[in-house]
């Protein structure tokens, strides 16, 4: 069983990215997927989820209106489009499965990618 999150790397403040979600092993749509990052000396922040269904999705108030998450179940994977980075966002970037609906804990935890917003 293997997450592995990919897509990051440098950008400019107000540029974009696309992280995305793919995984080994398991059936990724069977579960909801978060999006955390943790920059150097901070916690770990949850910022994003999405169901295992797509139905639902959630955000942290920081990020609303410029991440969108999303998922493509065909090829058992999830995405996370960021806009607009600014360079406090800096950050190893992860993705995690768990709950159908985002709920309780996240059982399965990829490695992450770094997101640089510098100019």
């Amino acid at each position: 069983v293997q997450l592995q999150a990919s897509g990051g790397g440098l950008v400019q403040p107000g540029g974009s990215l696309r992280l995305s979600c793919g995984a080994s092993g398991f059936i990724l749509n069977d579960y909801g997927i978060g999006w955390f990052r943790q920059a150097t000396g901070k916690e770990r922040e949850a910022i994003s989820c999405i169901s295992s269904s797509g139905d639902s999705t959630y955000y942290v108030d920081s990020v609303k209106g410029r991440f969108t998450v999303s998922r493509d179940k065909a090829n058992n994977t999830a995405s996370l489009q960021m806009n607009s980075l600014e360079p406090e966002e800096t950050a190893v970037y992860y993705c995690a499965a768990g709950d159908r609906l985002c709920r309780g804990e996240f059982e399965y935890w990829g490695q992450g990618t770094l997101v640089t917003v510098s100019s």
